[in-house]
């Protein structure tokens, strides 16, 4: 059974509902019932009012929606559940005591819930309420049609906002539900997950393998239409796109060149944020390729299904007076604050700030060691790809596994530089554009750290040749490297390494040292201090965070920087 982070299964609901109203002073909670009421109730009399809802669960709908501009208030079940006829009952209740001029209620196409909210409409209107109810059904999964007719999904929450502008607008009940009626007609949502969710205290609701990923399913864990091998993002929306506008789909939306679209991408709960900004960019290219303009864009979770990898797309046809409900202010907390506009695939770039001119460096080189130079570059950069692996696997004990990466980018940014341009002769100019090259191109912490080594190490070079030079160079690399990254030998980081290193270099200032006895000491050194930072306790970088019990292998930086040493030798 998948971890949940709940305080009981039974309550989880009521402890979710609870936690929106304590965070949000516009919203209040109808006591003995799960149903979340704007504040303000009495700015609702004289105009129709809007209650939504359904299972819990698919947060944050539909309670996120509660504010001025859309729901007057919503109804919740529990996780995956219809609410009740009661809760429904007595929320209308209370509009209508409230003074609203007709209420009406906006339900997903799912049997409990048309059960329940119109069970709940009939009562009321038995009482003398004027009440409607429009059902949604949005869902373009299924080619051929059924009796239960489409599911109603996330285009359900684009029927919140236009409802609600209407009604803050002062449109009268008829109007509205002809209005809203007519804009679920001109909608669509599809849905693609890569991983299955589950209610807490249950197992998951289906299974997908490795490498799996269901088309169509619904927001409960419902099946969909088809399994298939997992896509790359742009073809997995070209997919989705063409499922959901195929003529032959008795679900289908039309959808012709030159449409107007609002385009809504939502994560289905548990999608990173990363993959779902890939995938809401693959569908604006999609889109405009079809020729369909995408007059707004909404990206973000608006209707989940717990923690459920996956996605879904909508797309509403709009005119001009439907793009101006979507735009229509809301305090609702759920709904995207963005600016109005259209999305596009390309935008214009602001221009990148040029270079500031810096000193002129009085050096020139006789290039006579250009070749030695870039022999030496080239050992380095096998010996950090030959070590690929084995850096991540150190990272992995106590970082995010990516150490070799990142030292095989800057192996490959060293590589292409070499290829295309002479190296730089003199020592103070080859350190410093090897600093300018790792900090664009290798990044990570490890990308700065190096760059901030090598740019204080070439300031000390410069102008000066004698031997003891290096051992100055390289204190001034570790004193930048303190200063900013906060280390200090014996915090098991790549500074042990090169901080073991620099200590055999000062024998360079013995009067008649043997450089290259000084050398071979200095990488021995930072061998053996690699080593030993696998009985240490991180004092600084990622590592810090875990228990010193759990770290059993060297740092992988400071293997890095004894690889380095030794290949240079």
């Amino acid at each position: 059974i998948p971890k949940k982070l709940v305080v009981s299964v039974s309550g989880c609901a009521d402890d979710a509902l609870a936690g929106l109203v304590s965070c949000n002073p516009g919203l209040r909670l109808l006591r003995g019932h799960r149903v979340i009421l704007r504040e303000d109730l009495p700015a609702i009399r004289g105009r129709v009012a809007l209650l939504s809802g359904g299972g819990s669960g698919h947060e944050p709908a539909h309670a996120g929606y509660v504010g001025k501009g859309m729901l007057t208030g919503a109804v919740a079940g529990a996780v995956f559940t219809s609410p009740s006829v009661g809760s429904v009952l007595a929320a209308i209740r209370v509009l209508a005591q409230a003074g609203a001029a007709g209420i009406l209620l906006i339900v997903k196409n799912y049997t409990g819930d048309r059960l329940n909210f119109g069970m709940a409409l009939e009562r009321a209107r038995s009482e003398g309420t004027d009440v409607r109810m429009v059902v949604v059904g949005d869902d373009c999964a299924f080619t051929t049609p059924g009796k239960a007719g489409r599911r109603g999904i996330c285009g359900t929450v684009l029927i919140h906002k236009v409802a609600g502008a209407l009604a803050e607008a002062g449109a009268g009940l008829d109007e509205i539900v002809e209005k809203v009626t007519a804009a679920s007609k001109a909608m669509g949502t599809l849905g693609l997950s890569l991983s299955p969710c589950s209610i807490p205290g249950s197992k998951p609701s289906f299974r997908l393998a490795e490498d799996e990923m269901e088309l169509g399913l619904g927001i409960h864990g419902e099946a969909g239409v088809r399994r298939m091998k997992v896509l790359p993002a742009d073809e997995a929306v070209e997919t989705m796109l063409k499922h959901m506008t195929d003529p032959s789909n008795a679900s289908h939306l039309s959808l012709s060149p030159g449409s107007s679209v609002v385009l809504m991408v939502n994560n289905l709960g548990g999608l990173s944020c990363l993959e779902l900004g890939i995938v809401a960019g693959a569908a604006v290219r999609c889109l405009e390729s079809r020729g369909i303009r995408v007059a707004r864009a909404l990206l973000g979770s608006f209707m989940t299904a717990l923690e459920m990898a996956g996605v879904s797309l909508t797309l509403m046809v709009v005119d001009e007076e439907l793009l101006g409900l979507v735009d229509a202010k809301t305090t609702a907390m759920a709904w995207p604050n963005i600016p109005a506009g259209p999305a596009a695939t390309r935008r214009e770039e602001l221009p990148a700030p040029m270079d500031v001119p810096g000193k002129a460096l009085d050096e020139t080189g006789t290039g006579s060691g250009a070749a030695w130079v870039e022999l030496v570059l080239e050992r380095v950069c096998r010996t950090l790809l030959d070590i690929q692996e084995k850096l991540n696997q150190l990272d992995r004990e106590a970082g995010d596994g990516d150490c070799g990466h990142t030292h095989a980018r800057a192996a490959q940014a060293i590589r292409e530089w070499m290829r295309s341009q002479p190296l730089p002769a003199a020592p103070s100019q080859l350190l410093s554009s090897l600093a300018d090259l790792l900090l664009e191109k290798m990044g990570g912490s490890s990308g700065v750290l190096y760059g901030l080594f090598l740019t204080a190490a070439a300031r000390t070079l410069r102008g000066r040749s004698d031997p003891t030079v290096w051992a100055d160079a390289m204190d001034s690399g570790i004193d930048a490297m303190q200063r900013y990254g906060g280390a200090a030998p014996g915090d098991r980081t790549m500074l042990d390494s090169l901080w073991a290193a620099t200590q055999a270099l000062h024998s360079l200032r013995v009067p008649g040292a043997d450089p290259l006895q000084v050398l071979e000491a200095a990488v021995q050194s930072a061998e053996a201090a690699a080593e030993a930072t696998k009985h240490m306790e991180a004092g600084a970088g990622r590592a810090s965070y875990i228990r010193s019990s759990r770290l059993e292998y060297p740092d992988p930086g400071a293997v890095a920087v004894a690889a380095v040493l030794r290949a240079v030798l």
